[in-house]
């Protein structure tokens, strides 16, 4: 499988999507959004991945690109291809597809409690009823890491699948190839690292704010969030298969 990831942190890896994609032998290539937004073709590729990033989508006149980034996303989603995409990748997706991106009433950062809403078949109403099969089934409550200040409507549709106390709108599903995740499943250790690295200066009080120190020490979560990365991989696999 031929994987396109669109990257906006310079410090920013791929962590559990990033050990999945190696394990598996697939081939990966990425757009550096911090360098020069340099798309391929839709046919170049079968899935594509977009990452997290400290700007807003709606942040147009401080970063150009993302009028172009948004255009090539649009393209890609009328091309029907399999897109997954990670906070900002999933606020992206949710403005293209004409959702409203807005600052969250919290802001959102270390391991919460994400609740699936749908079981394993959904019925969703786009040019038609359809019917879809997520993993979701496999992790009806889980806690996964976040790192977040906007959040995102649900586009028209698509369908609502995860919500947290903080932020009702933890994912959608569009079509039967297409997630938007607001918490990060790419998490692992280096990942929230390097985040906290770069941007542990707003590791501030708030009522779902942790601290450096309980971010770290909750590491008995990062066997979850491998696991839920790995099964929603899979699901894209098998997608890109059929």
């Amino acid at each position: 499988m031929k994987i396109h990831c669109l990257q906006h942190l310079k410090n920013e890896t791929l962590g559990n999507i990033g050990t999945w994609v190696s394990l598996k032998g697939h081939t990966l290539t990425k757009t550096l959004l911090y360098e020069k937004a340099v798309f391929p073709a839709p046919e170049d590729f079968d899935l594509l991945l977009i990452m997290g990033g400290t700007m807003s989508v709606y942040q147009e006149k401080e970063f150009p690109w993302l009028r172009s980034e948004k255009e090539f996303v649009r393209k890609v989603i009328d091309e029907g291809k399999p897109v997954l995409g990670s906070c900002f990748g999933a606020q992206m997706i949710a403005e293209v597809l004409g959702g409203k991106v807005t600052r969250n009433r919290f802001k959102e950062i270390g391991w919460h409690r994400v609740k699936a809403l749908a079981g394993e078949k959904l019925k969703m109403k786009n040019e038609g009823v359809m019917n879809s099969w997520l993993p979701s089934g496999l992790f009806p409550e889980f806690t996964a890491f976040m790192w977040h200040g906007d959040t995102f409507e649900i586009p028209a549709g698509a369908v609502r699948i995860f919500e947290s106390e903080a932020c009702p709108n933890q994912g959608f599903i569009y079509g039967e190839n297409v997630l938007g995740l607001q918490f990060h499943p790419e998490a692992d250790r280096r990942w929230i690292g390097n985040l906290i690295e770069d941007s542990g200066h707003e590791l501030v009080e708030g009522e779902y704010i942790q601290s450096k120190e309980e971010i770290l020490e909750y590491e008995r979560f990062l066997g979850d969030s491998r696991s839920i990365a790995f099964s929603l991989m899979d699901w894209f696999e098998k997608k890109c298969e059929n």
